[in-house]
This record gives structure tokens, sequence and C-alpha cells, in this order.
């Protein structure tokens, strides 16, 4: 049976990281918080919408160049991933690597992350599986594989990247370069830069689930934060910004109202949004320019054959 480890989440800390938040003139909330085992299963779902075309591209552009991927890694590797998700490209990753040391998960949601150990454990019973339950753009402590490690490899899948502004990004990979060390490797999914009218719907898929993903942050800060919001007074809303290459997702507060977090009040007009998270997408070569400066270089790039998605592999500079 795998154990969690916790890197000891401070929980007034990230209170006062919600408060600062909404005190901004533009008020937003970090994505991490999305991910409550509510939230992790809802982007699960999202993932299945067929507007939402950037899982299934990543996972066709990786099966299709698995064996270059896998060689690229080389044998008795220690996976470490950011944000372990459903694991479907882990899968298919672990299936193909050669003796691979460790399965190191790090994940926000502690239950979720503890379900999907589990269930890799079971599935890879000879590989070791060490989650991390942490923040993981801040630096943690990485559990030491009994097996022998050639090399540790970050793996980052799904675009989440596009989360982060542009400094943002660059600490969180300075983070991942860290943690992989002076033999590290990279492998990570970029979205590229497409047309509006292919990005927008895929973060307002017609059943909703995007919609109810959103507004379920607010379910989890109240559950979790001692926030009041009532959820009836928001609805979700993503438009994608030209000039920054980007998706913004929000939240609308339908009145004006007043909500309390930690016992802190926070006024909202009407039609004030909260910003809940942006999906940034690059050129390849503005993506690259990026991981330089957080220590990596870049060494082999595999894209699909409309130029949606990539899948790019780095190596510590």
């Amino acid at each position: 049976m795998s154990t969690v480890t916790d890197a000891d989440l401070d929980l007034p800390e990230e209170a006062k990281e919600i408060i600062d938040g909404l005190r901004q003139p533009q008020k937003s909330i970090s994505p991490k918080f999305f991910y409550d085992e509510t939230g992790s299963r809802l982007f699960d779902e999202i993932c299945r919408q067929p507007e939402y075309y950037p899982t299934r591209t990543e996972l066709r552009i990786m099966e299709d160049n698995i064996d270059e991927i896998t060689d690229l890694i080389g044998s008795c590797a220690s996976i470490i991933e950011f944000g372990s998700g459903s694991s479907i490209k882990t899968r298919l990753l672990l299936d193909n690597l050669d003796r691979p040391a460790a399965y190191v998960p790090v994940d926000y949601s502690g239950e979720h992350l503890s379900q999907t150990a589990e269930r890799l454990a079971s599935e890879f019973p000879d590989i070791e599986v060490l989650p991390v339950c942490a923040d993981f753009t801040q630096p943690f402590d990485v559990p030491n594989p009994k097996n022998p490690t050639n090399n540790n490899v970050v793996f980052f899948p799904g675009s989440t990247i596009g989360n982060f502004a542009r400094t943002e990004a660059i600490d969180l990979m300075t983070v991942m370069r860290n943690e992989a060390g002076d033999r590290g490797k990279l492998l990570i999914g970029v979205d590229l830069e497409k047309p509006r009218e292919i990005v927008e719907p895929a973060y307002n898929d017609a059943a909703g689930v995007t919609a109810e993903f959103n507004l379920n942050l607010l379910v989890h800060l109240n559950r979790d934060y001692g926030a009041d919001f009532d959820v009836e007074a928001f609805e979700h809303e993503a438009v994608y910004d030209e000039d920054f290459k980007r998706i913004e997702m929000r939240l609308i507060s339908l009145k004006k109202q007043e909500v309390r977090v930690a016992g802190t009040p926070i006024e909202l007009d009407a039609d004030e949004f909260i910003v809940t998270e942006h999906s940034h997408k690059y050129s390849s070569e503005r993506f690259s320019g990026l991981a330089r400066q957080a220590g990596f270089a870049p060494r082999r790039t595999w894209s699909d054959p409309k130029d949606l998605f990539s899948v790019q592999y780095l190596e510590a500079a």
C-alpha cells in the first residue's frame, strides 16, 4: 500500500492568499483551489467533453511517439508528476519505460491523490509509488526510492503550465529543475496558439461541466476556508484574450454583495468578476525561451498534424 507524504500545507497562509487575491483591483483566486476531490473529478469529466481538444490530442501525440519519448528518458528513471490527474497518460508512460525506478505523483488534493496512487500501485506492482501531497509551485521534498535511479524526470502533462503567467511559469519550471537535479529531464504538455473559434468552446462546453467545475471552487472555499459565498449568485464565463494569447476564466457576480473569507469581508458589485484561471497558449519558440530561463535546454518537440498541441522534452542545462 502506498502512503501519502504530507508536505505540511499551511491553511492559514492559504486563507491569507485567497483574501489577498480578492482584495486586488482585479479580484482573483488561484486555480490550485479548483482541485478538491469534486474539482478533480469534474476536471476528468471536462477532459472527456468533445469541445476539449487538449487531452485527446496530447494522448494521441504521446501514443504516436512513445518509443522515441521513452528512449530519450532512458532506463531506471524516477517519474515525478506535478499534478497527478487521472493518470491516463502516466499509465502509457509507465507501461513503456525501461525498468522505471519509482513514480512520485505530487498533487494538492490529498484524497484524489491517495485514490490515484492506490490504483497505480495496484496496476504497477513492480514500480514503487511514492505520493506527495503538496503545493507543487513551492519546493518540496522528493522521497528517496528504494531502487537505484539513473535520473529524475518531471512529467507535467495537460497544458497546466498555461495556467501561470510568464514569470510564474519560469518560477514553476525552476522548481521543477531543482527537484529534478542536474541530470534531470522534463516532459511537458504545451497548448499551442490557435484561433478563438477553437479555443473558446473548449472552456465553454455545451454540457456545462466547465461551468460546474468553476463554481465548485466557491463550494471548496466555503467548506475548507471559512468562506460564505452564495454559489447561486455567480455564473461562469470564459473568454479568449487575443493580446495575451490566453483564455481568462471568470466567476461573475450577479448582484452587489458582500462575502466573507475566514471572517474578512469582501465587497463585490453586480457584474464584477473574479478571475479563476488563465490558460496561456504558446508558440513552441516562445515556450522554449521561458524554459531556458528556468535552466532547461529544449531537446525535442512533438505535435499533432493541425498543430493544436505539443509535447516537449527538455533536459537540465
